[in-house]
């Protein structure tokens, strides 16, 4: 009896060092901060085009709402990392940059998020389309992809629609590395999606302007 009492202490000693073993070895996922630079101000401020303005946070696939960082293999084949995740939602970052970029080009007199009570006269709603690591062989790269529009919300008509997209190579092979070069990239994607925004309705308000009879016209 007492050699199987022994036996038993001993047993469930090995099993808890065992588990000890294992507890040690438990690893946790880093998190990381997708950052898209704010836009530097501009050295004039523009005269207003349009009234006031509203962004809707914009959408994304749900391979890049779970939150590990995504990485492709192929133009087939998606992965996560297991133990790199992002700390906030990545859609959050860049609708913010699009309303920061939006500011600092002045062509509305107002620029919010949107809130759901529809107040604003206009409205603009997006997609990230991509956000992640692109694996070339012995190469890495990042991929980040944006589509937005721009609809009068009284007319509900859509006054402008684009895409915009940025691929870059990183030199580090580094998580951090690759996150920072994301950041980037979304900077500029951004910069030059809010930038053709910009130029259509620059355009579209030149266009009005033209229709429009002067004031000797209408004396007549």
């Amino acid at each position: 009896m007492r050699h199987s009492n022994l036996l038993g202490i001993m047993c469930t000693a090995a099993a808890l060092t065992g588990l000890a073993g294992c507890a040690g070895k438990i690893r946790y996922p880093s998190h990381y901060t997708f950052n898209v630079p704010a836009p530097l101000p501009g050295s004039a401020e523009p005269k207003p085009v349009l009234g006031s303005v509203a962004v809707r946070q914009f959408r994304a696939p749900s391979f890049l709402r779970g939150g590990p960082i995504v990485y492709r293999r192929s133009p087939v084949q998606l992965d996560v990392y297991d133990y790199h995740r992002w700390a906030v939602d990545p859609r959050s970052a860049v609708t913010a940059a699009v309303v920061q970029n939006i500011q600092k080009r002045g062509f509305f007199q107002s620029v919010q998020l949107f809130d759901g009570r529809g107040t604003s006269d206009y409205l603009v709603t997006g997609t990230l389309d991509h956000l992640e690591e692109v694996d070339k062989g012995r190469d890495v790269f990042i991929e980040v992809g944006l589509s937005a529009q721009l609809k009068n919300l009284k007319t509900s008509e859509v006054l402008w629609i684009d895409s915009s997209s940025e691929t870059s190579k990183v030199g580090n092979r580094t998580v951090p590395s690759i996150v920072a070069e994301m950041s980037q990239a979304a900077e500029n994607a951004v910069e030059h999606l809010v930038c053709s925004m910009q130029n259509r309705v620059a355009s579209s308000s030149a266009s009005i302007e033209r229709r429009q009879p002067s004031s000797s016209e209408t004396s007549d």
